[in-house]
């Protein structure tokens, strides 16, 4: 389906207390954007189920909310998933947003369920992700992050940092729309997408964050526009 739209390595640290920890390296970042209420989604979501129990890859589903109107409302929707497909469509010069669409590294586009296309896109993005050393820990009970450059290693002068909560796992019983009576399992699915700094990529980045809401987490390394995702860590 389709809607028109308007003109490395990675050092973790334990986190403190047993809450959890980051992950070991960094993963490529895959941005599957669907919906409850597109008939041709559930393929997608299934591939997605299948990539989230790899150890080099990060899935986070991006529910949006324009196919709302024909019948079902998706209850994991957010308008924010909708604006940033429309933005990663802006930045491709494209007219034209589609569920269901995986965007692989930020920069690479593509709809439909085409597996194959993902896994090569996959490891091209595997080859180039940012040589950074990641720590994080819990005080006071908040999220301490710090970001450090590697000797030898230039990164962009513009780096958003983000933080994701997100839903490992919820099975839908779907009334209504294009998918009524399908009984259809959700993963990964992005319930928080917060900007948590901006990064000049050379003096080491120190910072406290709240951890409002409930679920896993992961840090988001990205070039503004958006585009490209130097790296994805989970925070488990």
């Amino acid at each position: 389906m389709k809607s028109w739209i308007g003109a490395g390595l990675v050092a973790a640290a334990a986190l403190m207390g047993g809450a959890g920890y980051a992950d070991e390296k960094p993963l490529v970042l895959i941005e599957p954007f669907t919906s409850q209420g597109c008939n041709s989604c559930p393929p997608a979501d299934a591939l997605l189920a299948e990539l989230a129990v790899r150890d080099d890859v990060l899935p986070l589903a991006l529910h949006v909310d324009y196919w709302d109107y024909i019948g079902w409302k998706d209850k994991f929707a957010r308008p924010e998933h909708t604006a940033r497909q429309k933005a990663y469509a802006h930045v491709a010069g494209a007219s034209t947003i589609y569920t269901p669409q995986m965007v692989v590294g930020g920069t690479d586009h593509v709809v439909g369920y085409k597996p194959m296309r993902v896994a090569d896109y996959m490891k091209a993005h595997e080859a180039t992700l940012a040589d950074v050393e990641v720590r994080a820990e819990i005080v006071d009970g908040k999220m301490r992050i710090k970001c450090l450059v590697k000797d030898g290693t230039t990164l962009p002068t513009k780096i958003n940092v983000d933080i994701v909560r997100f839903n490992p796992s919820e099975t839908v019983d779907i009334k209504h729309g294009e998918n009524a009576g399908e009984t259809i399992a959700y993963t990964n699915i992005v319930t928080d997408w917060e900007r948590v700094a901006t990064w000049d990529g050379r003096e080491t980045l120190e910072l406290d964050t709240a951890m409002a809401g409930d679920g896993p987490m992961a840090l988001i390394l990205q070039e503004p526009g958006p585009g490209r995702v130097l790296a994805a860590y989970r925070i488990n």
